[in-house]
């Protein structure tokens, strides 16, 4: 998915130079009286990895919503860089098993992307392979990386992915932040992780924000894995697993995870 704006997001960090590509500035939201978010202020910049995380219930996907705009805050405001282009990876992307669908044909629909580039975006994330394979054949691991393709399709300013690695075994997923850390150096986008991945993303990111309801702590992964709320939230034990994703392989795994020759 897709979207753009025309509203600009001034840059609060300090000795930040330039502006945010998108940014929350005291956003609440309610739902039937009940509070969802209350006074959260985020912001992602160009270059820049940051992810999101918190408990089931924590308003991480919500906030997500909100930043693209699709829903409304109860109060504050979201702004954008003007012209802004957000590739949107959704934590949930039913497809129909009765319904004959390629790779090749779902990369087209309601993108207006060719044949070219559409197999150029399969390639970074490793997939075209898959381009004649049926969407409900493919593993998670292969399905995510068909849908991180669709979305860089476009050439999008930032990357928003809810829970990528959701249907994904820990050394695909451990794969998946590699690529994603690839991309954003490759391209030099903004990257806005939400995942529950807590062993394996945060030493894919620049910059980490606890949330639960309210943001709780915020920094760079390992500030914020020895902060009091995070332990609270995650147990002391969590912030032991900082730093997994850093681990070297003696292998190597194909899209679905299986092992497939050595490595470096």
């Amino acid at each position: 998915m897709l979207t753009r704006a025309n509203t600009h997001a001034q840059d609060d960090r300090p000795g930040a130079a330039g502006s945010a590509l998108l940014a929350a500035d005291h956003v609440s939201i309610s739902f039937r009286g009940k509070p969802v978010l209350e006074t959260v202020s985020i912001a992602v910049h160009e270059g820049e990895i940051v992810t999101l995380i918190g408990p089931n219930g924590a308003g991480k996907t919500t906030l997500a919503r909100v930043l693209l705009g699709l829903a409304a805050p109860t109060s504050g405001r979201v702004v954008r860089r003007p012209g802004l282009t957000v590739g949107y990876v959704p934590q949930r992307f039913p497809v129909e098993r009765i319904m004959p669908l390629s790779v090749r044909r779902f990369m087209h629909l309601n993108t207006g992307v060719s044949k070219g580039r559409a197999l150029e975006c399969l390639a970074e994330t490793g997939a075209a392979a898959l381009a004649d394979a049926q969407m409900t054949d493919l593993s998670g691991g292969e399905f995510q990386r068909v849908l991180l393709a669709r979305a860089l399709a476009r050439d999008p300013d930032l990357l928003v992915l809810d829970e990528p690695a959701r249907a994904v075994d820990f050394a695909g997923a451990a794969q998946l932040y590699a690529l994603i850390a690839a991309i954003r150096a490759r391209r030099r986008c903004g990257v806005l992780l939400i995942s529950h991945d807590l062993h394996v993303v945060l030493g894919a990111s620049d910059r980490v924000v606890c949330l639960n309801r309210h943001i709780c702590c915020e920094g760079v992964p390992q500030h914020v894995a020895a902060h009091p709320e995070y332990m609270r939230l995650f147990g002391p034990e969590a912030a032991a697993s900082l730093g997994i994703y850093g681990h070297r392989h003696d292998h190597t795994h194909s899209l679905s995870g299986d092992v497939c020759g050595g490595g470096t």
